[in-house]
């Protein structure tokens, strides 16, 4: 990829860009970024390479949130191409954050929900019960236990990322012939 899959606003954004079928000598080029607003970001010329540098007084401004994005390099003709398009995320500043925040994944969230409804399940035992002509369905125990197996496989995922570890295990080499 050649555009950034994450800005954090409030940070400075430095990203060099080398597009050898689009020489900065020739090409300008300038990113769009659309969803909870509209950010356009232009290209500054380094020697034949593109740099996005954009201040953090101008990031802290981006509104969180995934963005659709479209690179594209112009040159003096108008001719326009798309380098790529693709999704970006746009993180919260922390530094800009007053109150509480819940920084956890949706996949922690949801593994630790699934795991307070199965703890409360300990003492009930009826999946499904019938009240003054209404009736109430509960989700099946071994379909919770699944659900809880793949949450916690998927933190487990995210926290190997996050320490830079393999997100496939552990490599085991295999000498051949």
């Amino acid at each position: 990829m050649v555009f950034p899959q994450k800005i954090t606003a409030g940070l400075t954004l430095k990203h060099i860009i080398n597009l050898t079928a689009y020489p900065a000598s020739l090409w300008a080029v300038k990113a769009y970024l659309r969803g909870p607003s509209s950010i356009d970001i232009s290209a500054e010329k380094d020697g034949n390479l593109h740099v996005l540098n954009v201040s953090a007084d101008v990031t802290k401004n981006y509104k969180s949130g995934y963005y659709g994005f479209s690179l594209r390099a112009v040159n003096n003709y108008g001719e326009v191409e798309e380098i790529e398009a693709g999704s970006v995320e746009v993180i919260t500043d922390l530094a800009a954050v007053t109150g509480q925040v819940d920084t956890r994944s949706h996949a922690k969230k949801t593994l630790e929900a699934l795991e307070a409804v199965i703890e409360g399940r300990a003492s009930l035992d009826q999946e499904r019960y019938r009240l003054n002509n209404r009736e109430l369905f509960r989700t099946p125990l071994d379909t919770l236990i699944k659900l809880r197996n793949q949450y916690r496989a998927e933190v487990s995922r995210e926290i190997a990322k996050a320490s830079g570890k393999s997100i496939f295990g552990k490599v085991v080499r295999v000498k051949l012939g």
